[in-house]
């Protein structure tokens, strides 16, 4: 018994099973293994993408140089910040609607269809967002970024909700109770108090939608027109055409911009005040 209550003591814990370690170094391994021979291929001298040549810069200077991948880059960082501003403005505002309120029926139902991107896969949504466009580019004959932009920002809006959310759900309401008692407005409240504190969960949710509408590759190629080619779909067209070390030098910068946005979407995500 007295054993039986020791090891009842100590709880559950992963790393004691056996094959644990060698299970989780191979799939690090899997995931991680192809992103590292990527970025050392993108330093390669010759036009190989097995046979190593020699450390060059070459297919940076390439990529830099590429009218094709500047305008991808520029529409590209256009297109994420333009849904990821609309998306955290529209996250912010649902956020404080089913946090901010009393329990109402159906806030349940409403949790899930903010989140429904989620759940749908990506190719679905991709396929019916096509079929919608398609039929108000027929009906109007208008034809710009604006497709893209809606997309994206319908796709980001989860992304950015669930941090917001969540640092709605653990802040303190005390210092918005006392303004409220000593005569401050709603709005005063808001802005005085709410806001700078919601702050840092707004910042990560923009960061985190950035991140993905950057990154985004089945919605873009579904609803894009002619010439409004993103860095992701310009990739994929040079992967269908001629294969060089130039996809990989633009894949390790997308890599390296994605690592630092993550990394700064946990760091605010922390709370940081």
């Amino acid at each position: 018994m007295a054993e039986t209550n020791l090891y009842k003591g100590r709880g559950y814990n992963a790393r004691t099973l056996p094959g644990f370690a060698a299970i989780a170094i191979f799939a690090f391994v899997v995931i991680y293994a192809p992103i590292i021979i990527l970025v050392v291929y993108s330093f390669n001298a010759g036009t190989s993408l097995a046979i190593w040549e020699g450390f060059s810069l070459r297919w940076y200077a390439q990529a830099a140089a590429n009218e094709q991948v500047q305008s991808a880059a520029l529409r590209s960082l256009y297109l994420a910040g333009m849904a990821a501003t609309i998306a955290t403005a529209s996250a912010t505002m649902a956020a404080l609607a089913t946090t901010r309120t009393r329990r109402f029926p159906g806030r349940t139902m409403v949790y899930a269809l903010i989140n429904q991107p989620l759940m749908v896969p990506e190719i679905v949504t991709a396929v019916a967002l096509l079929i919608v466009f398609a039929w108000v580019k027929v009906a109007t004959g208008h034809n710009s970024m604006i497709y893209l932009i809606a997309a994206h920002t319908a796709f980001c809006i989860p992304f950015a909700y669930l941090p917001i959310r969540a640092r709605l759900e653990t802040m303190d309401m005390t210092l918005e109770v006392a303004a409220s008692d000593l005569y401050a407005s709603k709005a005063k409240v808001f802005t005085k108090i709410t806001l700078p504190l919601l702050m840092p969960g707004i910042i990560a949710g923009f960061m985190l939608a950035f991140v993905i509408s950057l990154d985004d590759v089945v919605i873009t190629e579904f609803v894009k027109s002619a010439g409004q080619d993103t860095l992701p779909t310009y990739m994929l067209g040079q992967l269908r055409r001629v294969v060089t070390p130039e996809v990989n030098a633009i894949s390790t910068a997308i890599l390296l911009a994605g690592a630092i946005l993550v990394s700064l979407f946990f760091w605010f995500s922390r709370g940081r005040e």
